[in-house]
């Protein structure tokens, strides 16, 4: 007889033999103990996941002479003529190559009819994604009304491109990938059966390289014995399956701890030369920072390592590295994973990937300073927590008892920490000593050619916006919300077309100053308050014998006290004078 492959020759054929799927082979083992069978099955999941296979099992289960029963026998004439494929109430169904309308009409004629020899008639279509839209229309109804003797199988690797009329007529089961100690479980049956002594490590690289297919996996290993002879080695089972060895990821790792590039990259050129492919080289260099990451954190789970043993060097190596930095690695290789499938470059991304990766940077400097900036603020938040206990407990009242210096602090503190721009308050004072009625009213006067005149995303930053104060060289511009004034500020455009459009209209180039509505009342009482006690201090002398500077002064000043008479709530100024300042608030509803 020819000589078969492993995985033919060690197809399971009973429930016990297949490899993880505890939950299908449990959810079918007790509707077959307790007649609970339906008349359609649809399996799905990744290849080599036993999805054929278990149908096979359940077809036998069905039909067995002794059943049914949770397990088939395997050795009545029923069990034997579906397991060799002679069974002529066993039907295997292609629908890859029988993708037409013609061929499932002839399945739906030939479903009326009884088995021949069985139970039940047992159609299994394999890759059933295949059939044409036609196809499946006229599977439909057979499909959802068959007659009693006749159970629909359906397996599929993917389910999404099925129809969902079809997808609801079945019982749906999805076959996960079989994991790797299932998988080298399974391979050491197969070699102690065939008397080839097994190798723990070769056994690891095969099941690694087969990505959770069992199929692939004993076709590998059917490889890797042909090519090993006598004995299996490691270096077999890696030049078999175009894996790579743990003493390169090692030298890799080691590299890149040292940030040492040139022998990462000549690594890596090395890796190319054998014929390695980058996208391969990238899921294994995730793998491997994942067992490095898993020793450090859950070192007592060995057996969850798939690259990396459990060798000392290893677990050293391991602890040389910061958890942050394998978790940024991973994230590198990730992301670069992403990027090659739309590449065809992948070596260059490998490339830089492996340059990030070696000018990482350990974060605990970094949250050391960012602990020592909390410190600060926690210093600072309890200093005025101190002072704020204190006001309350001797009962500020108006100007209750405060010092001037102590009420301009108070001031200065909440011009910062009240608004989220930071009024330029000392160049407006600067501009009040200087500034006199004639140049705000000349600034007023072309107001509304300057609205009309300016850009409209312009113009609409000033519709809650007025000139207060102005020189001979600068104006205040006083904003009614926080947000617009920071915008009109940080808009250099703005700032620039506002300037030659007052320029042509009024001959003189203004420095623009901006102030939000709150910082502008509390500059202004300052100027009132220090201009008024200045000039109460020289009252005696005659309005010949002061300068046109202080003069101006003067004529701003009894300006803006009108000013502030006009725009002052009566009932505000009331409560302010009850409660103080500091404690009133006021809100717009």
């Amino acid at each position: 007889m020819a000589y078969q492959a492993f995985y033919r020759v060690y197809r399971p054929q009973s429930f016990a033999e297949m490899s993880g799927q505890a939950h299908v082979k449990q959810t079918l083992q007790n509707a077959l103990l307790y007649n609970k069978t339906t008349h359609a099955y649809l399996f799905n999941g990744p290849r080599g996941t036993g999805k054929t296979s278990a149908a096979k099992i359940f077809a036998k289960a069905l039909n067995c002479e002794r059943g049914p029963v949770s397990e088939p026998c395997n050795e009545c004439e029923t069990c034997k003529s579906i397991t060799n494929g002679s069974n002529t109430d066993v039907i295997e169904f292609d629908a890859a190559s029988n993708s037409r309308v013609e061929e499932i009409r002839d399945i739906i004629e030939k479903v009326r009819f009884a088995p021949a020899n069985s139970r039940y008639k047992v159609y299994i279509i394999d890759e059933v994604h295949m059939l044409s839209n036609s196809a499946f229309n006229a599977l439909l109804k057979t499909l959802e009304e068959p007659p009693s003797h006749v159970v629909f199988i359906l397996a599929t690797t993917e389910p999404h491109k099925l129809p969902l009329t079809i997808i609801s007529r079945c019982q749906r089961f999805d076959f996960k990938r079989i994991t790797a100690t299932d998988i080298v479980d399974r391979m050491n049956v197969v070699l102690a059966d065939s008397g080839i002594p097994a190798n723990d490590q070769a056994l690891k690289v095969i099941a690694q390289a087969a990505s959770g297919g069992m199929r692939d996996a004993l076709s590998m290993l059917d490889q890797v014995v042909s090519f090993s002879g006598e004995e299996m080695t490691v270096e077999d089972a890696l030049l078999v399956t175009g894996s790579i060895g743990q003493e390169i990821f090692y030298q890799l790792a080691e590299s890149l701890l040292s940030k040492d590039v040139g022998k990462v990259l000549t690594l890596l050129e090395e890796l190319m030369k054998e014929g390695k492919d980058a996208v391969r080289l990238t899921e294994d260099l995730i793998t491997f920072f994942r067992d490095l990451l898993l020793m450090n954190t859950a070192p007592s789970l060995d057996d969850l390592l798939e690259l990396a043993s459990n060798d000392e060097k290893f677990k050293v190596l391991a602890s040389q590295f910061p958890v942050d930095k394998l978790y940024r690695y991973i994230e590198i290789l990730a992301a670069t994973q992403q990027e090659m499938r739309y590449s065809n470059h992948a070596k260059v991304y490998l490339e830089t990937a492996l340059l990030k990766m070696s000018q990482v940077k350990e974060s605990n400097s970094q949250q050391e300073v960012d602990l020592s900036h909390f410190e600060e603020k926690i210093v600072q938040l309890e200093q005025m927590l101190v002072a704020l206990e204190q006001q309350v407990k001797q009962g500020v009242a108006s100007n209750g008892g405060q010092t001037p210096q102590a009420s301009e602090s108070q001031k200065r503190q909440r011009l910062r920490t009240q608004t989220g721009y930071k009024a330029p308050s000392g160049r407006i004072q600067e501009v009040l000593k200087t500034a006199t009625k004639q140049d705000i009213q000349l600034i007023k006067s072309h107001w509304t050619t300057i609205m009309n005149q300016l850009q409209k995303s312009h113009a609409a930053l000033l519709n809650e916006a007025e000139p207060v104060a102005a020189s001979d060289s600068a104006f205040v511009l006083k904003f009614k919300y926080d947000i617009h004034c920071q915008m009109a500020a940080d808009n250099q455009t703005f700032s620039s077309a506002f300037s030659h459009l007052l320029m042509n209209l009024t001959g003189k180039m203004y420095e623009i100053l901006f102030v939000p509505e709150e910082p502008w009342i509390i500059i202004r009482e300052e100027f009132i308050r220090h201009k008024g006690l200045k000039t109460t201090d020289s009252n005696s002398d005659s309005p010949s014998e002061m300068s046109e500077t202080e003069q101006a002064a003067d004529e701003m000043l009894s300006f803006m006290k009108e000013e502030k008479a006009a725009t002052e709530d009566p009932l505000i100024v009331e409560a302010e004078k009850l409660f103080g300042k500091e404690f009133v608030e006021i809100h717009d509803d």
